[in-house]
Formats: structure tokens, sequence, C-alpha cells
């Protein structure tokens, strides 16, 4: 296997752009014999978790793999620390200096955004393990950017789709406020259309929940739903449950999930939330990666894990059709899009926007046989979806 890593993580990189080489339509490194790939990802601060997994499984699958596509492989791996302005930087360091031909990243939204336009104006690909922003699947979609996540939407419509389901009438909506907290309400609304007993968005990395727990109280709903991503989430979950108020449904998506399980363990246990994908999922592909992830880390993977091992192998694929040759930009494009790889998801293809088609659940959060916590398939919800914003995309 032939293949580096250089960790850039804990450093703040000192950039230049007055100097930087102009953005040309291939990057410097297609044009040698090394594939180089840039990982911006949160790997510092209360959301480290996300980031961690997402490094985890794109690691786990570069290791088995060794040279993707059959050539020298270089990882250059950065802690964007969850500042946009910090990433911008990065993501032009990476193209311009580092000459990367994939940026891998981001976790959050907002760094997604900060990132998108200097990645691909330069003709470098964007790969997102997670981040799915609304205009990126839509009118603002790009050829030069792909998800091996979801849309932001769409695993809060799961959730949408199971309280309409319940009949539930009177739902507290709680999400941080940026660009995935208000996309997750809405996703949440394009799929639930009884009445909201209130509508929150706290601060983005809030961890004291006191005052909206006792509007909950005060109001008595029917149920909760919440996107409280990594440590928003711990805190939520441990909070909600000290104070008493496990009667009223607890709905979710990434804020009980493999990343806050291991801190909130029973207090977590039987709540639901929406998502592509479980670790329980019965096929070959999902049963290899998760038992080699426990093995290599000693924890159960979660979605952002699984998604970025998925990014790996997505661009795996691609560059051995290409046979190595990144000059060619429209045949290395379109060999992305073929996804030409088995997801531990099962079915996966990239829909017109590039972003996935796939199956969506009604997850649990249980204990499992190990004495691991994880989340655990209860039923399917969506067969193939397509995102709703991908009817604005006018790429072909």
């Amino acid at each position: 296997m032939t293949m580096k890593t250089n960790l850039l993580a804990t450093t703040t990189l000192s950039i230049c752009l007055a100097t930087a080489a102009a953005a040309q339509d291939v990057p410097a490194s297609a044009e040698d014999d090394v594939l180089k790939i840039g990982l911006i990802l949160t790997l510092s601060g209360p959301a480290a978790s996300l980031g961690e997994q997402a490094r985890n499984g794109f690691m786990l699958a570069a290791d088995r793999i060794g040279e993707l596509g059959g050539v020298e492989t270089e990882i250059v791996v950065i802690d964007d620390e969850q500042r946009p302005d910090k990433a911008a930087d990065d993501a032009r360091e990476l193209v311009q200096r580092e000459n990367v031909d994939f940026v891998v990243g981001p976790i959050f939204s907002n760094i997604a955004v900060a990132i998108h336009q200097p990645v691909t104006e330069s003709g470098t690909i964007l790969i997102s393990p997670n981040a799915g922003p609304s205009d990126f699947a839509g009118a603002q979609c790009n050829p030069n950017f792909f998800a091996t996540s979801y849309q932001n939407d769409q695993n809060h419509e799961v959730m949408g789709a199971y309280a309409q389901k319940q009949g539930f009438q009177n739902v507290f909506l709680m999400a941080p406020n940026y660009q995935a907290g208000k996309d997750s309400l809405a996703g949440f609304k394009n799929s639930y259309t009884g009445g909201t007993a209130g509508e929150v968005f706290t601060e983005l990395g809030q961890l004291d929940f006191s005052s909206e727990l006792a509007q909950i109280a005060a109001f008595q709903p029917d149920a909760l739903f919440a996107f409280m991503p990594g440590g928003m989430g711990v805190n939520l979950v441990k909070q909600y449950d000290q104070a008493g108020l496990s009667s009223i449904p607890f709905l979710s998506a990434f804020t009980v999930d493999e990343t806050t399980l291991p801190a909130t363990q029973d207090a977590a246990l039987g709540l639901l939330g929406g998502a592509n994908w479980a670790p329980d999922l019965d096929n070959a592909a999902n049963e290899e990666f998760v038992s080699e992830y426990i093995e290599e880390y000693g924890h159960v993977p979660g979605t952002y894990a699984m998604q970025a091992y998925d990014a790996a192998q997505l661009i795996d694929s691609a560059v051995e059709k290409v046979g190595g040759d990144l000059t060619d930009r429209d045949a290395l494009r379109a060999a992305l899009k073929e996804a030409d790889f088995d997801s531990p998801r099962g079915d996966f293809s990239f829909g017109v926007n590039n972003f996935p088609v796939q199956d969506f659940y009604l997850v649990e959060a249980v204990k499992r046989d190990d004495g691991l916590y994880a989340t655990s398939v209860r039923e399917k919800i969506f067969d193939d979806y397509v995102d709703t914003y991908a009817e604005n995309c006018t790429m072909e």
C-alpha cells in the first residue's frame, strides 16, 4: 500500500492569498502520479466526535483499499474548528497550494457554504460526507459538488412522517440557528401537517437547555422534535431525562446517534430518530464495515463514519474507471456519477443534483448484546427517496 497522511488538524494555516496561483480548470496534482485528497472536518470542540467519526470512516476505507483507484494516494487532514472563515482559508490552501484533486468535507452546513465556492470554482471536486444544504441540492447545484450523505431536510422528513402517522397535533420544534437547523425544521414540516406548540432556534453550540425545557414542560406538547448534533444533543438528552419529561415522546435526527450514545447511554434508550442507515442494516457490505470499524476504533460507527467511508469508496471507484487519469474532468465527473461501489446503506445512486437517491428509516436507541449503545432500524419510512429540491437543479 502506498498512502501518505498529513495531519494539519491542530494548526491554523497561514495563507498568502495575494500570491496564490489563479484558479484552474484542472488542479495541478491531476497532472502528476499522485492522487491528493484534503479532508476538512470539525475535529475539536463539542462537535469533535462528528468529525472524528467521519475521519475514521474515510481512513478505514482508504487503509482497506490502499492506493485509491490504483494511484499513489496522499491525504491531508485539516480541523476547521467549526469556523467558516478558517474553513474558507483552509479550502483555498488545499486547492491553490496543496493542489488537491478532491476536498472531502465538511460536517456543518455553514462550513459547507463557506468552502463551496473556493473549491468548486477552482475545478476541484468537493464531496460532502455530511452537510447537504438545500441550495446546493436545488438552484445552486454544481457539477463539481457531490454528497455521499443526504439533503439536510430528509432525515427530518422521516420524523415528520412518523409524527403525522402517530396523529400528533401539537409538536414542539427545536434546532440551532444556522442553515442545517433551519433545513431540519423545514424538513419536518414537509411531511407533518399538524400544529406546533412552539418553535425555538437556539444558539449553535448551546449546552444549557433549561429555558427551553421549562417551555416544553409548560406547553405539554404531543411530542418534541429536536435537531441537536454532537455535544448539544448529549446535554439535551441528559437534561430532558433529568427534567422528568420522558412522558413526552422525544423525536430527533442527529441527536440520538452513535456519536452521542456513548455519553447519554441509558438516558437515551428507546428514543427515536430518522436516518439513512443504522449499524444493524442487513447486508454484507454493512456487516463488513461495522465489524472492521469496531475492531479498529473500539466503538460503533455512526452515519458520519459510514458516509465518509462511502466518500472514499466513491473516489476509488471513479479514479479506477478513468484509469488514474484525472486531467479529463468530464470523464471523472461521469465516473463519480455512476457511484459504482457497494454502500453499507444498500441502495445508493446519484440524482440529477449529485445528491443520493436512497432509503430512509425510523431508528431507535438500543443497548447491543456486546454492551455498546447504537441505533437500530425500526421500520423503513421512505424508499429510493429523491430530495424535494432536485427539481430546481438545472444540471442534466
